[in-house]
């Protein structure tokens, strides 16, 4: 008992000890963060600079903000006495971080001409032995305490209260960068799928329009279902629209009768066009090698009949057998009128009267809603077209994926309700998309270092006041 007690006290101590080491870590992180922002928002105190050893220290320039490694700003400008210095500076909580972090020994820091800190509490070098001049600053309390608010905000999003008083400048701006880092994230998305493709941007653009078809919900098992279909294959059968659906559902994993409901199993089973469709697809698979992908990963719950992937990959079946959806018409097309047509589908026959195979129900010809059409045009024409531009270096193509984003009205979700009940107008579906990189890669993240917004709340902006106020 005595030796089990021991044993779990020392476990204590030691998830003690991490959890004091962790959060010492987290306050280190956000104490350099809040010293970046400071610097690189020339929020320093009204008072005369001065280096440690007493020399003063004019900021002319702070330098661009480096992301990567190396030192944290680039080509900053300032003079130190009567020196005008021309380097990177440096910047952390500790002076010792310096040497903890290895910078008196690697080269790369041996441009710092200014080593900022919050506490300067040892003198520091180069790899060369030569000491790097140091300046302490503090955060301005304002900073730290609307910071502070931001990080223990409970209403989402925290910075909430400035949204009304922001000025349209600042929004549009904010909203534009946005928009363009949404678009360079699915432009990444596109050539990694084109680079698993050993450089095929049609089968990228392919994937990319799978993925969408599963509307949120079955956009991952959709991303993998295209990935198994060897368009290369399809593309010797393009002109029989059976084949491709016997294709395209083998490839689902939709064909193996343990992934139809139980209830409809048996009548199935019975079901001509289903027969049909597996003795098919086993002829086809044995021709071409093909392995289907787990029919586990598709989900059913909660999702609408018309949504079902059986439906959804119909509709892909007849898009691509009428030869309209694929990157070189994409590019062609200019006019938010002429996607729509290229992306607009039905299902075939068979799927106007089911949902599933075993289920007759009353006959439809499912087209895609308008408000899917959309979505597609938002979620894979405008991305594809930006990425191919950037890859072939047409910026007129680039053009055209916003001039797209902006002729659509703005997407209706949570999310954007979200922005709209706090006072921001969303006038397209391109300030729909840069609200959902905001959402995602900043406030989910409580990134408000990072954001134009959070940048008015810490410098004090609130509701009712002026710039000149502030």
């Amino acid at each position: 008992m005595g030796i089990k007690g021991k044993k779990q006290g020392g476990n204590l101590c030691f998830l003690h000890k991490l959890h004091y080491l962790c959060h010492f870590i987290y306050n280190i992180s956000t104490m350099e963060q809040l010293l970046h922002y400071v610097w690189k928002h020339r929020l320093l105190p009204a008072t005369e600079l001065a280096t440690t050893d007493g020399k003063p220290v004019e900021v002319i320039d702070p330098g661009l903000h480096n992301h990567d490694a190396g030192p944290d700003f680039f080509n900053a400008k300032i003079r130190i006495g009567n020196t005008l210095w021309v380097g990177n500076v440096e910047i952390h909580d500790l002076s010792s971080h310096w040497k903890v972090h290895g910078h008196d020994k690697d080269g790369a820091y041996d441009s710092v001409v200014l080593h900022v800190v919050g506490k300067a509490d040892c003198e520091v070098t180069d790899s060369s032995g030569r000491a790097i001049p140091q300046l302490e600053i503090g955060v301005p309390q304002q900073v730290s305490e609307n910071y502070r608010e931001l990080m223990t905000e409970d209403r989402f999003p925290p910075c909430y209260r400035i949204v009304p008083s922001l000025q349209r400048m600042t929004v549009s701006s904010w909203m534009a960068a946005l928009q363009t880092e949404r678009l360079e994230r699915k432009t990444a998305d596109i050539r990694r799928r084109a680079d698993l493709k050993d450089g095929s941007w049609e089968e990228a653009c392919f994937i990319t329009l799978a993925r969408n078809y599963g509307f949120g919900i079955n956009g991952d098992a959709f991303e993998e279902w295209a990935a198994h279909v060897p368009l290369s294959a399809v593309a010797h059968h393009r002109d029989d629209l059976f084949q491709i659906e016997a294709i395209f559902m083998g490839q689902a994993g939709l064909l193996d009768e343990a992934s139809i409901p139980e209830r409809y199993r048996e009548e199935a089973v019975k079901d001509g066009y289903f027969r049909r469709l597996r003795d098919e697809y086993r002829y086809l698979a044995h021709k071409f090698s093909l392995t289907p992908m787990d029919w586990r990963r598709w989900r059913f719950m909660r999702l609408r009949p018309q949504n079902f992937p059986h439906i959804r990959i119909s509709q892909l079946a007849q898009l691509y057998h009428g030869r309209r959806m694929g990157l070189a018409a994409l590019t062609e097309c200019s006019s938010i009128e002429a996607v729509r047509t290229l992306l607009d589908t039905h299902v075939t026959a068979y799927w106007e009267t089911h949902y599933t195979f075993g289920s007759e129900s009353t006959r439809h010809s499912k087209h895609l809603s308008a408000a899917s059409l959309d979505l597609l045009v938002i979620n894979t024409a405008v991305p594809m077209l930006f990425a191919y531009g950037r890859h072939t270096s047409r910026e007129e193509l680039c053009e055209r994926a916003i001039d797209l984003l902006e002729s659509l009205r703005p997407e209706n979700n949570r999310i954007i309700r979200m922005w709209r009940d706090c006072g921001l107008e969303v006038r397209s579906a391109g300030d729909s998309q840069a609200l959902l990189q905001l959402k995602n890669e900043y406030c989910d993240r409580r990134d408000c270092l990072r954001c134009r917004i959070g940048y008015e709340y810490l410098r004090g902006r609130r509701i009712g006041k002026t710039p000149e106020e502030d």
